[in-house]
């Protein structure tokens, strides 16, 4: 794996491998609680992503935001479910029935937000370094009609 981990085309900014490393980066952030950036740079190497904007990304939910993600992800999890948010477990009916309330709606709106920030921030890559190249292909030709 060292071999891989030090090739260069990693830690190159080339537009595929930002957009991978982004997604990579978003996708692992929502689903690991610790230890995101050592499995998002173990996965760069098999799939070709960036690796600093993978830790970078990973960094989205940090012990800052992650009472934010998590309160979100209840929500879209409760909706997902067609479940009312905030009714809670019983009081008094234990671990089981404490997971089955809020566990549940929060795993499925953590892997939803995983998903979905993993394709929205790839798309996104994708769509800012077609406009940055258009806008310098643009810029070079007036260049060269002024010229």
């Amino acid at each position: 794996m060292a071999d891989r981990l030090v090739h260069p085309s990693l830690w190159r900014p080339r537009h595929e491998a930002v957009a991978r490393g982004a997604a990579v980066g978003t996708f692992w952030a929502f689903v690991l609680p610790v230890g995101q950036i050592v499995v998002a740079v173990a996965h760069c190497c098999v799939w070709r992503a960036n690796i600093p904007v993978a830790a970078a990304m990973t960094l989205l939910t940090n012990p800052l935001t992650i009472g934010f993600w998590l309160w979100l992800a209840y929500h879209l999890g409760c909706w997902m479910l067609g479940a009312s948010a905030g009714a809670g477990a019983p009081v008094g009916e234990g671990v089981v029935a404490w997971l089955s309330a809020y566990g549940l709606p929060a795993v499925l709106g953590m892997a939803a937000l995983a998903l979905g920030g993993a394709v929205l921030s790839y798309g996104l890559v994708k769509l800012v370094w077609r406009l940055r190249v258009g806008l310098l292909w643009r810029w070079r030709k007036r260049r060269i009609r002024e010229a």
